[in-house]
């Protein structure tokens, strides 16, 4: 066989590894990663469940990095301390390693197996976890064939005068091998890959114990780098960051101790592919034992390394819709969860200028409310579109139904923002061009309405984070409530105008539009409560009018 079909095959062999190991994480996350993400929220109290938390999803994601990504997005948001993330880590480093452990075993047989399994359970669609399930299986028989298509190809390369010459070139030069470990590792993106390929290759016989050592301890460096190049913001860097320095501190003294573990594994009987896949176990084990108890000063010290950072510029820029986000659904979701709350801070604050403006008259609120809208426009915007490309592989049906409700929220916010900006705010300046002040009267209603309207947006927010039924239901009642302060203070209005004859027919014609106006953004804030009760499956409020107020 030419070297030009090795070379060949041993790519393909490469490549179907790694896209074996893509298939489990993407699958098994798009199935399971919204509870995973939602359980690791909840019950993360404590560095030893952390720890624990950490092998156990690494094993079933089957990737050290999604984890990694998955336990940032969360210490990003505030909603995951920085010292039980650390602890994920360590425990997401062992878990990678029970990876190999198992894909080490000669289960030639179960490659047949795994995929038939895998196209039986992936046709059986009427769930979409079945649909998850099954691709990871398919995965893992593709993972399991490129193993056996490595161990054929390096038989035959093994013999080859450059393959000798490569490996003579790595025997003895400790930072040739660590750097070349380190960087296919971070080009694949998959520690476990690499890791089962060094195995492979010592299996030809040709790396001694010591040079399987080093490219171990370079395949554990790499593996925690690709985070931390994603990371976008100072505060996400923090535990890729951490991650990283725990394992630059494991293979320094690995690197120190390098002839006495020689010495070891050369009397422990084990042949060098065992070696290198029990030393990876080893490594992660012993380095979780050694920082297990450093995690808080740890995430001290990486708190002062990398503070917040201070935002500064235009509101309407997003601030958490990242890359990472794209690849990861649960991710991009919470990052678009947080950018929509951005948006209802600048409605709340857009509602209370408006009523200063009310009040007062002054120019300077209206300034600021179209400003405002402005930014809540430009920030629905990069919503919609992070959105449209968020889970590249596909969303299961409850990220779905999660990103409808984000895109719901977002649009209606937008709309509730464009009626207090150019209906609302022009209505007001209309007055104070004509020099006219609201009445008492009218001044009481506004503020009824006003009050009412901040409590549903209060409502809505919660039905929105808190996926909160009993908040979307009052929300949905709620808007009675507000037809009939309008109803009401309409017919009061027309009773004053009757009584005053002298009353101008344009200023009773801004008020009746302020009233409609209003309703229409409780309207838009309302809606915001139909997608959290469609979801959970409430059917009690369907007699309920649910058409666009007019």
């Amino acid at each position: 066989m030419s070297g030009t079909t090795l070379l060949i095959n041993l790519a393909g062999a490469i490549a179907l590894l790694l896209w074996g190991s893509h298939m489990i994480s993407t699958a098994l996350q798009r199935g399971f990663g919204t509870p995973l993400r939602n359980w690791m929220g909840r019950h993360l109290t404590n560095r030893w469940t952390a720890l624990l938390a950490g092998i156990g999803i690494t094993g079933i994601l089957q990737s050290s990095t999604a984890v990694s990504m998955m336990a940032t997005s969360f210490t990003a948001a505030g909603t995951l301390s920085l010292a039980p993330a650390l602890a994920v880590m360590l425990g997401a480093n062992i878990g990678s390693t029970l990876v190999v452990q198992l894909m080490s075993f000669n289960m030639e047989i179960a490659i047949p197996l795994l995929l038939l399994a895998g196209f039986g359970v992936f046709k059986l669609r009427d769930h979409s976890n079945f649909e998850s399930v099954g691709c990871a299986l398919i995965g893992l028989g593709l993972m399991l064939l490129a193993l056996h298509m490595l161990s054929g190809t390096l038989a035959d390369i093994e013999v080859t005068p450059v393959f000798h010459a490569v490996m003579q070139g790595l025997e003895g030069d400790v930072l040739i091998a660590l750097l070349v470990a380190a960087i296919l590792t971070l080009l694949c993106h998959s520690s476990v890959a690499i890791i089962l390929l060094i195995a492979s290759l010592a299996a030809t016989g040709a790396m001694t114990p010591a040079t399987a050592l080093v490219l171990v301890l370079g395949a554990n460096i790499g593996g925690a780098l690709p985070p931390v190049l994603n990371a976008g913001s100072a505060v996400a860097r923090r535990l890729p960051v951490g991650n990283l320095i725990v394992r630059l501190s494991g293979c320094a003294l690995a690197l120190l101790l390098l002839p006495l573990l020689t010495d070891i594994a050369q009397k422990s009987g084990l042949n060098t592919p065992q070696l290198v896949v029990w030393f990876h176990t080893a490594f992660s084990a012993v380095l979780a034992l050694l920082f297990i108890g450093l995690t808080a000063p740890m995430a001290r010290f990486l708190e002062r390394l990398f503070p917040e950072e201070e935002r500064v510029g235009d509101p309407g820029m997003p601030m958490y819709l990242d890359d990472a986000g794209l690849e990861v659904a649960y991710i991009g979701l919470s990052n678009s969860v947080r950018e929509s709350l951005r948006a209802a801070d600048m409605l709340t604050i857009m509602l209370d200028r408006l009523l200063v403006l009310f009040v007062t008259q002054e120019k300077q609120a209206a300034d600021e409310i179209r400003q405002l809208d402005q930014s809540v426009d430009l920030l629905s915007a990069a919503v919609r579109a992070y959105l449209a490309d968020i889970g590249q592989d596909g969303l299961n049906d409850a990220d779905a139904d999660r990103a409808q409700e984000i895109l719901m929220f977002i649009i209606n916010f937008e709309h509730a923002g464009d009626i207090l900006s150019s209906n609302l705010t022009q209505l007001a300046t209309r007055r104070a061009r004509r020099g006219e002040l609201f009445s008492d009267f009218e001044l009481h209603n506004i503020r009824l309405l006003h009050a009412e309207i901040l409590t549903s947006l209060r409502l809505g927010i919660a039905a929105f984070m808190r996926e909160d039924l009993s908040a979307a239901h009052q929300l949905v009642q709620r808007k009675e409530t507000i037809r009939q302060l309008e109803a009401s203070a309409s017919r009061e209005h027309f009773k004053k105008l009757r009584e005053d004859k002298n009353a101008w027919a344009e200023s009773g014609d801004i008020f009746q539009r302020v009233l409609r106006d209003y309703r229409r953004v409780h309207h838009h804030i309302a809606a915001v409560a139909y997608p959290v009760i469609d979801r959970l499956g409430d059917k009690s409020l369907r007699f309920i009018d649910t058409s666009p107020d007019v």
